[in-house]
């Protein structure tokens, strides 16, 4: 058995390129965070209790723990990475459509659960290819990627919510499917192009057997550094998941929002997570990676502090931006740091590791969200979050900064 590694280029990378696999991932990014803004309102209509919420949620993440090293394994054995680029964003806006038209809890679960494994097909393909098209810039083109997602995560809740002000919430998730449609073609179009043209221009391609993929994996799976990322992006992501649950919630049984500035409060954190991207993964270029984290991190953990301190008041929503500009900051620099580490073959595998380990944590934090508000209320949930990011901090400072057996060195700092 054969392996292709990922595509080797001698082409110059294009700025478009980016812009339109970018743009692919804004999209991969809006249906979920759709979702979240119309949690409640299936809530109240499905007669739902916060612990059914978060567990919707817990089957998303949970599945996707399951299929993203096997994900991860399938695109790198694709030599074209724009075919699960175009699956991946069907397969998540289709079972969005399903949510829509079913009146059951139940299947509710089976939908989001498919949205898990659909969603992971995205990452592996598309964080590898950047970074092998620009290897000397790679926390910043990583980072570029992260925006589209912080874009679909910013704007998707304010146009849905001003969606629902002359439109159902049935309506809107068939509506979202539209432009997810399209720009799936506009990636098989011009991103396999693109790549096809600097394939032919360059050296034929290294090949693998399947001894050297197990051997490649056996490495990973004892490298230091991979094991402590993934684990710190696993509480990373239980608190992220458990903000985007519950945060909705909360601004709407205890402080009495309307959707639209539900949506207006989601475009203010992921605006400033946006914005924050490009800055951490330019400076984790030439400051080190760990640094970084570390920072970002310890921050994301004093605001949540201050937010569940704070409580029902006026100060509770101008600290969300805040949140937001630290929480989402790292994301794409703890992709790179994985990247430096791992074997350039095995990108999509790394991915696949990555975000497997994460989803764990992003399956978790949301299911014990919710149980943690029924017994003790909702703010309770919030402190619960903080203690999960400061775990987070731990698993970074305790990882090596100069085990980089693969990559650069731009762990260090």
């Amino acid at each position: 058995m054969t392996m292709a590694t990922s595509t080797k280029v001698t082409s110059k990378p294009s700025f478009l390129e980016i812009f339109v696999i970018t743009l692919g991932h804004t999209m991969t990014h809006w249906y979920p965070a759709t979702f979240y803004l119309l949690l409640p309102l299936i809530g109240k209509e499905l007669g739902l209790s916060y612990g059914e919420i978060g567990a919707i949620m817990t089957c998303q993440y949970l599945v996707g723990a399951i299929s993203n090293v096997p994900g991860g394994l399938a695109v790198d054995f694709v030599s074209r990475k724009t075919m699960p680029m175009a699956i991946s964003m069907l397969w998540v806006g289709v079972p969005y459509l399903l949510m829509g038209l079913t009146h059951t809890y139940w299947l509710l679960l089976v939908c989001s659960a498919l949205v898990g494994v659909g969603n992971n097909l995205w990452h592996p393909a598309a964080i590898p290819l950047l970074a092998q098209r620009f290897p000397e810039r790679r926390g910043l083109a990583v980072a570029l990627h992260g925006m589209g997602g912080n874009l679909g995560d910013a704007i998707a809740p304010f146009a849905s919510g001003a969606l629902l002000t002359i439109l159902s919430w049935r309506e809107v998730v068939i509506v979202n499917v539209i432009p997810g449609l399209l720009l799936a073609a506009l990636i098989l179009v011009y991103v396999n192009r693109t790549t096809e043209q600097s394939r032919d221009m360059a050296e034929k391609s290294e090949r693998m057997r399947a001894a050297d993929v197990l051997s490649a994996l056996r490495t990973m799976f004892t490298s230091r550094t991979v094991l402590m990322v993934s684990a710190s992006s696993a509480f990373r992501l239980m608190t992220q998941a458990g903000l985007l649950t519950f945060l909705p919630v909360f601004l709407a049984t205890q402080m009495g929002y309307s959707p639209i500035w539900i949506g207006a409060c989601m475009l203010a954190l992921q605006t400033a997570g946006f914005v924050a991207a490009p800055i951490a993964g330019h400076l984790s270029d030439r400051m080190g990676r760990r640094r970084i984290i570390m920072s970002s991190m310890a921050m994301t953990g004093l605001v949540l502090l201050l937010m569940a301190t704070i409580g029902r008041s006026t100060a509770f929503v101008l600290f969300i931006s805040v949140l937001g500009f630290f929480l989402f900051a790292i994301r794409a620099v703890m992709q790179a740091w994985i990247l430096d580490a791992a074997p350039k073959s095995m990108g999509g595998t790394s991915i696949g590791i990555l975000f497997g380990t994460q989803a764990i944590g992003a399956a978790v934090g949301p299911a014990l969200g919710g149980i943690f508000a029924d017994h003790y209320g909702l703010m309770a949930t919030f402190y619960f979050l903080a203690i999960t990011i400061v775990i987070a901090n731990l698993f970074i400072f305790f990882t090596p900064v100069s085990e980089t057996r693969f990559g650069t060195n731009a762990a260090s700092g």
